[in-house]
């Protein structure tokens, strides 16, 4: 595998399945080189995580996925959707309630991504909470880092209290979300949080033009 060794404890999941797969996903696209050097790269950024060290394969390959896709978009290959990145420190509960309304709203007709600039270990089980009373499960999604591909992909960057540490890049459209940090609150001091997150979601929608599904 290019780029470095993976350490004496790593498994060897990138050699085979994984790498094949991702490879038949992006055929014509990226070759065998770029497709095991954004799985080493991601694994390696989830490495230092010991709460996900068992799903660090899985998290990997879904890292590098969301990664090539990026690259994809950078590189000029775009199917017109308008991708939308959400930033917080963590990506543990704004961002990640964020991105769950946009999911369930946009569906199909739009993309979006989260990340944070000191990712977490878990999303926020009071977070998680909140949004299943909305009907919205985010108890699988995972708190990572964002990558450079993946802000230059985006056509909106939502930063919400990550200041400096955010990335800032010319010419991206950039909206700052003024929004209290859930973190180590209880549900009910989170749910007006959770609710002005779906209203400002819904507005940017509209200003997308996003057809919206409920």
């Amino acid at each position: 595998m290019t780029g470095g060794s993976l350490g004496p404890n790593a498994p060897n999941w990138h050699d085979a399945t994984t790498a094949r797969r991702l490879g038949d996903e992006f055929t014509g696209t990226f070759g065998t080189e770029t497709i095991e050097r954004f799985l080493h790269t991601s694994y390696d950024q989830f490495a230092s995580k010991a709460a996900v060290a068992n799903f660090l394969p899985l998290l990997a390959e879904r890292f590098a996925r969301q990664r090539l896709h990026a690259l994809a978009r950078v590189e000029g290959h775009h199917d017109g959707r308008p991708i939308v990145l959400f930033l917080c420190v963590h990506n543990a509960g704004r961002s990640q309630m964020a991105l769950g309304f946009f999911t369930e709203l946009a569906g199909e007709h739009a993309v979006g991504w989260s990340g944070g600039s000191e990712f977490a270990s878990e999303v926020n089980p009071a977070a998680i909470a909140s949004m299943a009373e909305r009907g919205i499960d985010i108890s699988r999604k995972y708190p990572k880092p964002w990558t450079e591909e993946i802000v230059r992909a985006a056509d909106v960057v939502i930063t919400m209290g990550c200041g400096d540490a955010c990335p800032v890049y010319p010419g991206k459209r950039y909206l700052d979300w003024e929004l209290d940090d859930p973190a180590g609150k209880p549900v009910e001091e989170i749910r007006p949080i959770r609710d002005e997150i779906e209203r400002r979601v819904r507005a940017l929608l509209a200003d997308l033009e996003v057809p919206v599904s409920s």
